[in-house]
């Protein structure tokens, strides 16, 4: 008599293995992070409350994310994780534009850093109460914000450039492309190389975790370090 092959160990732990690992790799990777800009940040007010408003965001993400994916709970458990999944992602996009705004583009033009710095945040704000509403929203939609909000930034296109660095902007604009083309990944959910293994989504998640590791190489090189 033939035995049904028994489920792998790791798909009893997570819910979904390769979305959940994917992100508490960033979640580690985050914390350490957080830590180190911190430490950057010395005695100067705004480059400490930056950097911490930054690196939180950064812990934020991956901790809803890889929460939502890791847990098994009831249905309306999972809903309020999808919430705070969703939600983190305005989030973290206002959080990236935190320590540019309030370090580099206030020096050069406190208007033009205060301004981007409020709108980015305001939006953030009313993302996250679109999502507490509507967390059932169109893929298309909640795709559309994210992206939208991101590259906002594109309007101070020429105070960034005087307040960043040739090498900020380049790694700037590489974690940009790469949230836009995870983003698309998302929204179309292709490719979808191994749906049972590492599907869309995981690969959504790394190009979230690139977009992540290029905004922090900027943060760090040429914020923290100038």
């Amino acid at each position: 008599m033939r035995t049904a092959p028994s489920t792998p160990w790791i798909t009893r732990v997570l819910r979904e293995p390769a979305n959940s690992l994917t992100h508490l790799l960033g979640v580690a990777l985050s914390l350490v992070g957080l830590v180190f800009l911190i430490a950057l940040a010395g005695g100067d007010v705004w480059r400490l409350t930056s950097f911490a408003i930054y690196g939180a965001s950064l812990v934020v993400l991956y901790t809803a994310s890889t929460l939502l994916h890791a847990v098994r709970a009831r249905p309306e458990v999972l809903r309020r994780l999808r919430i705070f999944d969703h939600a983190a992602i305005f989030v973290l996009i206002a959080g990236t534009y935190t320590p540019v705004t309030l370090v580099s583009l206030r020096m050069v033009s406190p208007v033009w850093g205060w301004t981007l710095f409020a709108t980015a945040w305001g939006f953030a704000i009313l993302g996250v109460l679109f999502k507490v509403a509507w967390i059932g929203a169109p893929r298309w939609l909640s795709t559309a914000l994210y992206v939208a909000l991101g590259w906002m930034a594109a309007v101070a296109v020429a105070p960034l450039a005087q307040a960043l660095e040739i090498g900020a902007l380049v790694w700037l604009l590489a974690g940009g492309l790469s949230y836009t083309l995870g983003a698309v990944v998302y929204g179309t959910r292709r490719p979808d190389p191994w749906p049972s293994v590492f599907g869309y989504h995981a690969l959504w998640h790394l190009f979230v975790l690139v977009g992540s590791a290029c905004h922090f190489v900027m943060v760090i090189r040429y914020i923290a370090l100038a």
